[in-house]
Formats: structure tokens, sequence, C-alpha cells
């Protein structure tokens, strides 16, 4: 990954204040997000990104892992609260990402601080609500948060404990329904005619027709493409796991006169320097300019592939299982969100508005 894409958070100080400081290349996206998620302040003196070390809502980690490689390795927040025997291992046993167990491990902290003096094991359910409840009133803290936060909580009754899963059953919150934009096939077929740079081309093409992330294209090796079986590996995707797409016979097509002219050795997509792979900023890059020269208006970034994938599977019959596998969603409730994008369904209907000027 190049460190153009990569985002640091770090312990720190300003005036005299405890801070978390985050650091990362200009990046205007990255800065919505901060200032749109968070109470981030922009530091001239020390040329980075500041949050109040009270004010950190560690769900902001998995905002921006969803695009960015994000390292909060060197990041603390600091407290004299000790974890119960089993928990730390358990996280680690279980392969939690570096990330999601520092989440779940402060998290949890504040919990076993808030019930300060009483054994775990005697919390009720009824109290635990009423805890989260007092943050959501009192703290203001997000969905995301609330729901990192019961999983905290949860990890240690159902999986350290082994209790079974019906003994602790937080109410969980309404999440808001936020549709994904996509393109038209017609929109990406666009993008592709006027991409002149084969490489480019085989950029958008695979990363469209496996439906991947962008840091799951990044991270393609050769020999994760099967011609044979006209499958391609996708590995160590979000949550370790690996899975595979399809190979399309177009992309294979192109694939070939990429690989005579560039010749990579090791990734699929390599940077000027060949031990590299290509960087996630130069696949924005890619994306965005070919949109623009097709002459697209919408936005366009390189997860609006993945979700355009997803749609036009759907609308062209697809069965929504077979998109969950492909998409590599670990529950199919995160796959159901194309339902309400696709067009399929809802075009066979008639408009009554067409029937009174008809």
């Amino acid at each position: 990954m190049s460190v153009k894409d990569l985002i640091l958070f770090r312990n720190g100080h300003n005036s005299g204040t405890r801070v978390v400081h985050i650091y990362f290349h200009y990046n205007k996206e990255i800065i919505e997000i901060l200032k749109s998620r968070t109470s981030a302040i922009w530091s001239n003196k020390q040329r980075c990104w500041n949050i109040y070390e009270d004010d950190f809502d560690f769900s902001i980690i998995n905002i921006l892992e969803e695009k960015y490689s994000v390292d909060i390795s060197e990041l603390e927040i600091k407290t004299s609260v000790i974890l119960p025997k089993g928990y730390l291992e358990k996280l680690q046993q279980k392969q939690y990402s570096e990330n999601t167990i520092r989440i779940y491990c402060h998290y949890f902290k504040e919990f076993i601080t808030a019930f300060s003096g009483k054994k775990l094991e005697k919390i009720k359910h009824d109290e635990i609500n009423a805890y989260i409840l007092k943050l959501i009133h009192e703290k203001k803290i997000s969905r995301s948060q609330e729901n990192q936060r019961i999983n905290a909580i949860k990890f240690y009754y159902e999986k350290v404990l082994n209790n079974k899963k019906a003994y602790f059953d937080i109410d969980r919150p309404r999440k808001e329904l936020k549709l994904p934009n996509v393109l038209s096939k017609e929109e990406i077929g666009a993008m592709l005619k006027v991409t002149t740079n084969i490489k480019h081309k085989c950029l958008i093409a695979l990363i469209y027709s496996c439906g991947l992330r962008r840091s799951e294209a990044i991270n393609m090796k050769l020999d994760d493409i099967d011609s044979k079986r006209m499958m391609i590996k996708i590995r160590g995707a979000k949550g370790n796991k690996d899975r595979y797409g399809q190979l399309s016979i177009y992309l294979l097509k192109i694939l070939r006169s990429y690989y005579k002219e560039y010749k990579p050795t090791l990734y699929l997509f390599e940077g000027q320097n060949k031990k590299l792979q290509y960087s996630g900023e130069s696949i924005t890059h890619v994306i965005k300019h070919a949109a623009q020269k097709a002459g697209i208006k919408k936005r366009v970034y390189p997860h609006i592939l993945r979700h355009s994938f997803a749609t036009h599977h759907l609308e062209q019959g697809t069965n929504l299982r077979y998109i969950q596998e492909l998409l590599g969603h670990a529950s199919i409730k995160t796959t159901e969100i194309y339902t309400h994008v696709a067009h399929a369904s809802i075009n066979k209907l008639r408009n009554p508005l067409d029937d009174i000027f008809e």
C-alpha cells in the first residue's frame, strides 16, 4: 500500500490538552469525512488534524478503513483499567484485525469503568441497556459507535464466558438507510471506451466485473488469475476471507494485451517500482478521469463500480445469495441494500401519472 493512502492516528498534545493527531497526504475526501463526522480541527503549527481525546470516536476508524489504509498502532487512549483475563487473548485467537482489537479493548475498558466495583458476571441486561442509552443521550454517540460498543460487550459475555447468544441480547439501533450511488451499464461501457491506456482499462474492467474493493484490486497477484477455470481469486479480503470472482471473457482478452505490454512480475498492477503495488490514489485518479472523459456528471469513485456490479447483477436476475458470495458479504442483510437500488422490479410498474395524461 502506498504511503499516500495511509492515514496515521497518533496520541499528542495541543495547548496542553491531550488530543489525537491525524496525519495523511492532502485528500479532499478524507477532509470531508473528518469534518462531517468528527470535531477534527486543522493545526497549522503541527501540520495535522486534531481531535480532543475526550471527543474521539473510534467508529471513524471503520469509516475510513472502507477506502483507505488506517494505522492506529501508535494510538492509545490512556486508562488504568485492566481487561479481564481471556478478552484480549480471545480477540487475537479469532484473528480480529489490530484496529478492531484496539477498538473493542478501548470500549470494553470504558464499560468496566462505568460499572467499577461490580463483578462483570453480575451485571444485568437492563443495566447494560441503561448504560448504552446513557451514552446515546449524554455523549450523543453515533449509531456506528453504539454498535461497536455493543459488540465489544457481547464479545466478552458470549465468546470469553461462553454464554449462549440469547443470554445477552441488547436492542440494536435502527440503522439509517442510505442507498449507494450506481452507474448504468452504458456509463460503465462509456468509461471503458474512452480509456485508451490498456492498464487503466484493465483496472476499471477488473474492479467492475468482480465487484472489488479498491484494496482488493491493489493486492491482486498474477497467479490469482485462473484462465482455465475462468475464475479470479480474491485473497485476504475484508475479514481476512478469501473468495472467488468470475473472470470475464472481455477482461481476459484485455488482460493478455496488458501483460504483453507491461510485463508485471508479482502484483497484477504495479507502480513504477515493480516491487510495489499500484497505489490506491492512482486507482481513484484513473476512475475519476475516465468518468470525466466519458462525460459522466455524477460523482464517480472506485467503490461505485462495486455498487454498480451488484445492482446490475440483481437487475439481470442473479440470485441475491450468489451476489452475497461474489461481494464477500458476511450477512445477506448487507447485500439486500441493492434491492432498493435495482430498477428491474420498479420499472415493471405503471406510473399512475401516465394513466392521467395518456
